[in-house]
Parts: C-alpha cells; sequence; structure tokens
C-alpha cells in the first residue's frame, strides 16, 4: 500500500489569486448586504413595504451565501492546489449572477412603472 505524497506547497502566485478571488467575493458580498439594507431602508415604493423588505431579504440572504461559498471555495481550492488535482468546478457564480440579475430587472420594472 502506498501512501499518498504530501501536501506540496503550490507556486505562490497561484495561493495569492486565489486568495484575491476571495477577497472579490467578500466585497461582492458587502455590496449585496449594503444593496439588501439600502433596499428595505430608502425604496419607496408607495405602500408595497413588503416588495422592498423581499428584495432586501433576497440581496442579503445573495450577500450571506456568498460569504460562506467563498471561503469553502477558497479552501477547496487551496487544498487541490496543494494536492496537484484539477479545481472543483463551483456554481456560486451562476447563483450570485442570477441573483443580481433578477433583483436588478425587478429594480428597472419598479422603476418604469412609478
Amino acid at each position: 500500500m502506498t501512501t499518498p505524497p504530501p501536501d506540496d506547497e503550490p507556486d505562490y502566485r497561484f495561493t495569492l489569486a486565489n486568495e484575491r478571488t476571495y477577497l472579490a467575493y467578500l466585497r461582492t458580498s458587502l455590496a449585496c448586504y449594503a444593496g439588501g439594507l439600502s433596499a428595505v431602508q430608502f425604496l419607496d415604493l408607495g405602500g408595497a413595504r413588503w416588495l422592498a423588505r423581499v428584495i432586501g431579504v433576497v440581496l442579503v440572504t445573495a450577500g450571506i451565501v456568498t460569504t460562506a461559498g467563498a471561503f469553502r471555495r477558497w479552501q477547496v481550492n487551496l487544498s487541490a492546489m496543494r494536492q496537484g488535482a484539477r479545481l472543483p468546478v463551483t456554481r456560486l457564480p451562476l447563483m450570485l449572477g442570477a441573483t443580481v440579475a433578477v433583483v436588478g430587472l425587478i429594480g428597472l420594472l419598479l422603476s418604469l412603472l412609478r
């Protein structure tokens, strides 16, 4: 029975690129938090306060998911690089892009119908 090779330290440039990606996700999640809280506080839809709250909850939830997913992705990528394995595929960008697009479209429609 062969033992697995010890974890090798990857090229520092890949490690730093992985960290920059992680930080970019954190900036994006911060923007989701700010947008969600701003929607609840400042979005004026007449008597439909519930819609502003829904938009806020969706954006803050997307921020939470992005924060957790970014940390997990950073860990998994670092582990894969150290083991010389392929980097795993993630659906985090798809989820984030779809959420922002849908919320943006709703915001656009609400502003046009006002």
